[in-house]
C-alpha cells in the first residue's frame, strides 16, 4: 500500500514508527543519501526538495491514483488523518498535537541537527556555533520537559504523531551526547516510547538498509550532504 522512500535517520525513523504501530503494509525504497540517490529524477519527481522520507500510497481514501508526499510532518499528518489514529479526533486534542507537531519541525529538529552539525560533522571547531545550538538544544530540551511534566505524552495521555516526530531527535548524535541529566520528565518520555514494541522494530530497519550505519562518514558522502549550493546537480 505504501512506498516508503527512506534511510535511517531520525526523520526517517518518524515514518517507520508511525507504519509499524499501525500495521499498515509498506515497502521500503532505500534512498543513500550518502551517494546522492535524492538526486535521482524518479526520487525528485515525489520530493523535489531532494531529501527523504517521502512516501506514495497507492491506495488513498478517495480511490484515486496514488498520492505521494515529501516532507516527515506532512507524511505523519497524511498518515493520521489517513488511518484516524495518533491524532486526536476532536478539535482541542487536534490543535494541540498539531502545534507540537510544527514545534519540533521548525524548531527541536532544525536545530538540534545544527548541534549535529557543528559538533560532529563540520570540518573544523567553530567555537560561537557549537555554543550557539547547545544552548538552543538545551532550551528546547527545558520546553519539552515543562511540557511532559503533568501528562504521559506530548499532548497529554495518549502516544501521538507528536511524540514520534520529536522521539528521534532526543540526543541522535553518540559522537557529540546531549546533556539530558536536567531533564527527568524526557528522560521518562522517552525511554517509555524506547520500550514499544514499534519502536523496537521500526529502529531496527535501520541498520538492515544501511549495514554502515554508525560509521564516519567518508569526505565524498559529506560533500554531497553538505555541499549542495542552488546549482547543485
Amino acid at each position: 500500500m505504501i512506498d516508503l522512500h527512506y534511510w535511517p535517520t531520525p526523520n526517517g525513523h518518524k515514518i517507520t514508527l508511525f507504519l509499524e504501530e499501525t500495521g499498515i503494509p509498506y515497502t521500503i525504497k532505500p534512498v543513500n543519501i550518502g551517494k546522492g540517490e535524492q538526486f535521482a529524477p524518479d526520487f525528485l519527481s515525489i520530493a523535489p526538495n531532494n531529501r527523504m522520507p517521502a512516501i506514495v500510497d497507492h491506495a488513498p481514501t478517495d480511490g484515486g491514483a496514488p498520492i505521494s508526499l515529501f516532507e516527515s510532518g506532512a507524511i505523519l499528518l497524511y498518515l493520521a488523518d489517513k488511518t484516524r489514529r495518533f491524532i486526536p479526533q476532536d478539535i482541542r486534542g487536534r490543535v494541540t498535537v498539531l502545534q507540537w507537531l510544527f514545534w519540533q519541525m521548525a524548531g527541536l529538529g532544525p536545530m538540534t541537527g545544527q548541534y549535529g552539525h557543528f559538533n560532529v560533522y563540520a570540518p573544523e571547531r567553530v567555537a560561537y556555533a557549537i555554543e550557539r545550538y547547545t544552548q538552543e538544544v538545551q532550551r528546547l530540551l527545558g520546553v519539552l520537559d515543562r511540557q511532559l511534566a503533568n501528562r504521559a505524552f506530548i499532548a497529554g495521555d495518549d502516544y501521538s504523531i507528536a511524540d514520534m516526530a520529536c522521539y528521534p531527535w532526543i540526543d541522535p548524535y553518540a559522537k557529540a551526547p546531549a546533556d539530558l541529566q536536567p531533564f527527568a520528565h524526557v528522560r521518562r518520555w522517552r525511554a517509555a516510547i524506547a520500550a514499544r514494541p514499534a519502536t523496537q522494530r521500526a529502529y531496527a530497519k535501520g541498520p538492515q538498509i544501511n549495514p554502515a550505519l554508525g560509521q564516519p562518514m567518508s569526505d565524498e558522502e559529506k560533500r554531497v550532504l553538505f555541499g549542495q549550493a542552488a546549482t547543485s546537480r
